[in-house]
């Protein structure tokens, strides 16, 4: 037998029940902004090019996002009314506080992110990761006067018990699996959690970063995407995700292209498509009961 993760059972999209999201709605689409701090001359970090000891490079253009890129988007959301969910390491309490305290005078929903995306969090022991999720929680619950009721994993790295210590933890949802297009229950060792889909493909880490796809082909692929899922979203409820990084999308000759994707899907979201915070996706499943439990 092949190693299994347990978490849930196979299920073909096209055998499941039918549900709708609020008023009717067929497809929620979410935007999942990824607001990160990194660690100067140490640990982990997406990379634009090879650098030196320090690499002041790379760290300068990460940081780029957080001085410029992210005020950039969030003024566009503004225009578009557009909510986001912001997927926040903590130790940008500490960094920059004014840049998530203007997400949440949106009203934004704030995701735990880690503490920060310098590290990973499968690369603690248990007791580790039981304090990274710790730390990031109180920290946000500090600022925010709420705690953080989904996760992403920096990195998307889990740990074989991430789920289990979410859920201990109080977690309703998380990102990190890119499993489906609807929402699935996970089983852990204490109560389920819900896994939303947090895109692989509609995500500009992997798209841009790592496949070189440029700003134009980038903001197809979200208009293309959409299409296609709002088409299918006739015949099942669906999710789409959009991911977006600040120091990637929020560069100029980028951000155009972005705002272009964006318009198309406000001025083509008629009265079939919920644009939404992921953790409002949450909430509607938990309180339908509309997808059965591990």
């Amino acid at each position: 037998m092949l190693r299994s993760h347990d978490r849930y059972a196979y299920s073909g999209i096209l055998n499941r029940p039918d549900y709708d999201w609020p008023d009717g709605r067929r497809l929620a689409v979410y935007i999942g902004l990824n607001l990160e701090h990194f660690a100067f001359g140490e640990g982990l970090g997406a990379q634009l090019a090879p650098s030196g000891d320090p690499d002041v490079l790379n760290y300068a253009w990460r940081d780029y996002g957080n001085r410029v890129g992210a005020w950039r988007m969030l003024e566009d959301f503004d225009k578009l009314g557009l909510p986001a969910s912001v997927l926040v390491n903590s130790s940008l309490y500490d960094y920059c506080p004014e840049l998530v305290a203007a997400f949440r005078a949106r009203g934004d929903e704030i995701v735990g992110h880690g503490r920060t995306n310098a590290e990973r969090q499968s690369d603690f022991d248990e007791a580790g990761e039981r304090r990274l999720i710790q730390e990031t929680t109180e920290a946000i619950e500090r600022h925010e006067g709420v705690k953080p009721s989904g996760w992403l994993g920096p990195w998307i790295s889990e740990s074989d018990v991430t789920p289990d210590l979410l859920s201990e933890a109080g977690y309703r949802y998380l990102l990190d699996w890119c499993a489906d297009d609807q929402p699935i229950w996970m089983r852990t060792r204490h109560e389920p959690i819900l896994s939303v889909p947090y895109p692989q493909e509609v995500n500009d880490i992997p798209a841009i970063a790592v496949r070189r796809m440029g700003a134009e082909a980038f903001a197809n692929m979200i208009i293309d995407n959409f299409d296609e899922m709002k088409e299918q979203s006739a015949r099942q409820p669906l999710v789409m995700g959009i991911a977006l990084h600040a120091y990637i999308v929020g560069q100029p000759f980028r951000l155009r292209h972005l705002r272009r994707a964006l318009s198309h899907i406000v001025a083509n979201a008629g009265t079939d498509v919920w644009l939404t915070p992921a953790g409002a996706i949450a909430a509607h499943i938990s309180a339908s009961g509309a997808v059965p439990k591990a």
